[in-house]
């Protein structure tokens, strides 16, 4: 069980491939990789996101979540990278992985990592437009209805 807040890029493939090694009661693995859109068009075209967040209590805070997830569905692993820093359409915000002897548990625990990280994870997001402006993101009431099911 692995939690990294970090500017780096990540690899899917090479941190499937670390986390999964070696092991053999592991049945389904569950991947989500969120990449930053460019925007639906014109007026709202994305040139930039700007993740900040707080050193050390970011990453308690994901481990900790990443704990419920343990505790609710039967995982052999799990990892969840999530970076910061200003990056461009295109580049990966996050990756979440889960793994289980079933699907069903590695498709639940996933996306209740993901609902968690969209909604309740300690970071701040500002988008920054063709025209040099940036605006902060509030949260969106389809992701509130999201996690309020994990309630």
């Amino acid at each position: 069980m692995t939690v990294r807040v970090q500017h780096e890029d990540f690899d899917t493939g090479a941190e499937i491939k670390q986390l999964t090694a070696g092991r053999t009661d592991i049945g389904a693995i569950v991947t989500f990789t969120g990449t930053v859109r460019g925007g639906g068009g014109q007026d709202h075209a994305l040139t930039a996101l700007t993740l900040e967040h707080y050193p050390g209590m970011t990453e308690a805070e994901l481990e900790r979540v990443e704990a419920e997830a343990r505790a609710r569905w039967l995982l052999q692993a799990s990892l969840i990278i999530h970076r910061y820093g200003t990056l461009a359409p295109g580049d990966n915000i996050v990756l979440v992985v889960t793994a289980s002897p079933h699907r069903q548990a590695a498709f639940q625990a996933a996306e209740f990592l993901m609902d968690f990280l969209k909604t309740r994870a300690p970071f701040w997001k500002k988008e920054t437009g063709a025209d040099g402006t940036g605006e902060w993101v509030d949260a969106r009431e389809s992701d509130d209805a999201a996690i309020a099911r994990w309630d």
